[in-house]
């Protein structure tokens, strides 16, 4: 909304893609102009495009509801195979949903029809039983005024299975505080509910990144649980984040 404001004048269409490197181009995406636009959604399959939204088990479910992205038909510039390892091809994106390409990401279709994209498979917790998008408890923390950008990551609890950890870096003017904490507990029990609540709230100056400024939850993840990191971190951008958050951890 601050780009098509602040950028567009109020009147150009943000344009918001969805594709993969293994589908070879876009997939869904608004025509502009003819498409109207929901901010956050990358709307609808281009034509020929024929995506699902399914259960664990394969079933589709039911509009409204999150659940595996696949592709139910073939299309032009689809992966065909992994130079070297076809076995590692079909297991990768064929053998979890019969007949069908599985794309990694968790999304839903709402009743318009339009889909939105809630994150990767694997950017999922099971908290109690339940199971949560981190993308939907960073996009309600970064809903309040005094959050700039936010990372969700599990880490492990005894009871729980997985407990909500993020690192949170604040807007210009606010700081750190026990009652800033409070009210982001609040804030996002008000936006997605109780069993959303973050157990650890972890302020920073900034979040570990790579050069193309993708955070690196998988340093958090370690972080979290209060372990060495010992996976590469050759594509970390600056080495000094991860070190002043190992700091603070101390």
């Amino acid at each position: 909304m601050w780009y098509y404001e602040k950028i567009g004048g109020s009147r150009c269409p943000i344009v918001d893609t969805w594709w993969q490197t293994e589908t070879g181009g876009i997939m869904m995406s608004p025509l502009p102009g003819a498409i109207p636009l929901k901010p956050g959604s990358c709307t609808k399959p281009l034509p020929g495009i024929i995506p699902e939204i399914v259960a664990e088990d394969g079933k589709p479910v039911e509009p409204g509801h999150g659940g595996w992205l696949v592709i139910a038909k073939p299309w032009p510039g689809m992966l065909r195979g992994i130079w070297g390892d076809d076995e590692r091809y079909k297991i990768q994106y064929w053998s979890d949903v019969k007949g069908k390409y599985l794309c990694g990401d968790n999304a839903r279709c709402d009743a318009d029809g339009y889909y939105w994209i809630m994150g990767r498979i694997d950017d999922v917790l099971n908290v109690s039983g339940h199971r949560l998008s981190t993308i939907e408890i960073e996009s309600a923390l970064v809903s309040h005024e005094a959050v700039a950008e936010a990372a969700a990551v599990g880490r492990p609890h005894e009871i729980k299975g997985e407990a909500v950890a993020v690192f949170v870096t604040l807007a210009s003017g606010y700081e750190p505080s026990d009652e800033l904490r409070k009210k982001l507990r609040d804030h996002v029990r008000k936006e997605i509910g109780a069993f959303c609540v973050p157990d650890d709230i972890r302020f920073t100056t900034a979040l570990p990144k790579t050069r193309s400024g993708k955070i690196m939850r998988r340093l958090l993840r370690d972080i979290a649980a209060g372990r060495q990191t010992t996976g590469d971190t050759t594509t970390l951008e600056d080495f000094s984040v991860l070190a002043k958050l190992r700091s603070d951890e101390e």
